[in-house]
């Protein structure tokens, strides 16, 4: 018997302070790591690692990245001291061309990452790499490129994007209550997501005026393509954290589990 795909998550990660913070977004993530087979090692696309040409973390011990600034103390002092792993980094260069792929060892994990995973797998004693989103390629270009990770699916690795589908730091409304436009845009996507119209959500970004807004710029959209270009066509997604925060941060997660596997139950 084939051993099943691997799962595959996207994470709307939000503000840092859910990595420290008991909430229902935390919550969930807690839930969804006790709901998951264990992995070998973890690959993640953050939002918040940003290059000229794709990098990806190979070094032994990645540092925990504070980026992010006017945040209580107790913020600062969380650490994820889970080891890094060269041997998943060597293996994600080749899949994506080792000459357009180089093996950065001065990043880490930014909160990106290390804020989910810390509720997700808060042992930190699983190997994680970090790949980077090259600022000069398209959203399709991402989508053909994330293709290629397909095969560490059956090498037991969890890919995890990290970011937000509406994402608009400008207009946060501090009292809490969703713009029309967040609410309108994420349902949209959603709707997406569940017709497998993988296409129109490579192009949504500048799709129409109230996109431009949920998606003024591309680098929290962009790991959400990533997952969907990994996503096999027996699958569906399983969505979570279905809010919007901040009234302009939309915190949709989803999560594809190949049959075999089961559904995972965050």
């Amino acid at each position: 018997m084939d051993t099943p795909k691997f799962p595959i998550i996207f994470a709307g990660h939000g503000s840092p302070m859910n990595a420290i913070e008991d909430n229902t977004f935390s919550q969930t993530w807690a839930g969804l790591g006790q709901t998951l087979p264990r992995p070998k090692a973890i690959l993640c696309i953050s939002a918040h690692w940003q290059t000229r040409g794709t990098q990806v973390t190979a070094m032994e011990k990645p540092r925990t990245i504070y980026d992010f600034y006017g945040f209580p103390a107790e913020l600062y002092r969380q650490k994820y001291p889970a080891p890094g792993s060269r041997e998943l980094a060597q293996r994600v260069q080749s899949l994506l061309g080792a000459d357009a792929t180089g093996l950065d060892s001065e990043w880490g994990l930014d909160h990106g990452t290390w804020s989910v995973l810390l509720r997700m797998f808060p042992g930190a004693d699983i190997p994680v790499v970090q790949l980077s989103l090259d600022t000069n390629m398209p959203e399709a270009a991402h989508y053909e490129l994330a293709k290629r990770l397909r095969p560490l699916r059956e090498e037991g690795v969890l890919v995890i994007g990290s970011g937000n589908m509406v994402h608009n730091l400008g207009v946060i409304n501090w009292a809490g209550q969703p713009y029309d436009w967040a609410v309108q845009t994420d349902a949209q996507l959603k709707t997406m997501i569940e017709q497998r119209d993988h296409t129109a959500i490579i192009r949504f970004p500048s799709s129409s005026r109230e996109a431009r807004l949920a998606v003024p710029t591309n680098e929290h959209f962009l790991p959400a393509v990533y997952i969907l270009a990994l996503q096999e066509t027996s699958e569906q997604f399983t969505f979570f954290n279905e809010d919007i925060s901040l009234g302009s941060i939309g915190m949709r997660g989803f999560v594809s589990a190949a049959a075999g596997w089961g559904e995972a139950k965050p």
